[in-house]
């Protein structure tokens, strides 16, 4: 079973994250969720092996960040990951960027993936003896304090 939450992506701001302003690059937080979300889905079983194994993977269909502090050159950072929801095809997560040793949120990620079938290349229904792992994990981490920031929209002040 995996942990609730799922925190085992670390990394180091190496200088070429770092843009013009002397912070972390907008796409390198997206690189940084992303092996966090590449770690998570290892654990559960529907990563590169999975991929490997059964010509299935997860492709992203949405996703929206967002920056609340700057992470700077030579800055630790870990990524969490909660599971909000899993359901036949899709996978709903959340995840949240700390710097690593000062504990602060740095930015929060909120994606939804669904599962592909690759020979196709057309969204399938996860295996069902995964489905059942899977809801096992989300019923894990849905028994986790939610973290703030779930199902933000984009929009001016009114």
């Amino acid at each position: 079973m995996i942990d609730a939450p799922f925190q085992h992506y670390r990394a180091t701001v190496i200088a070429d994250w770092v843009d013009f302003n002397g912070h972390m690059n907008v796409a390198y937080y997206v690189l940084a969720f992303d092996r966090g979300t590449d770690a998570l889905f290892d654990a559960l079983g529907i990563g590169t092996a999975y991929l490997r194994e059964t010509n299935h993977s997860i492709f992203a269909l949405q996703t929206h960040i967002a920056y609340e502090r700057e992470l700077r050159l030579g800055d630790p950072l870990s990524v969490r990951s909660t599971i909000l929801a899993i359901d036949r095809k899709r996978v709903h997560l959340f995840q949240e960027m700390f710097h690593g040793d000062q504990g602060w949120r740095a930015a929060s990620f909120e994606s939804m993936g669904i599962h592909v079938d690759m020979s196709q290349r057309r969204s399938a229904p996860f295996p069902r003896d995964l489905q059942a792992s899977l809801a096992a994990a989300a019923a894990r981490h849905a028994a986790l304090p939610r973290p703030a920031g779930i199902g933000r929209s984009i929009a001016m002040p009114a």
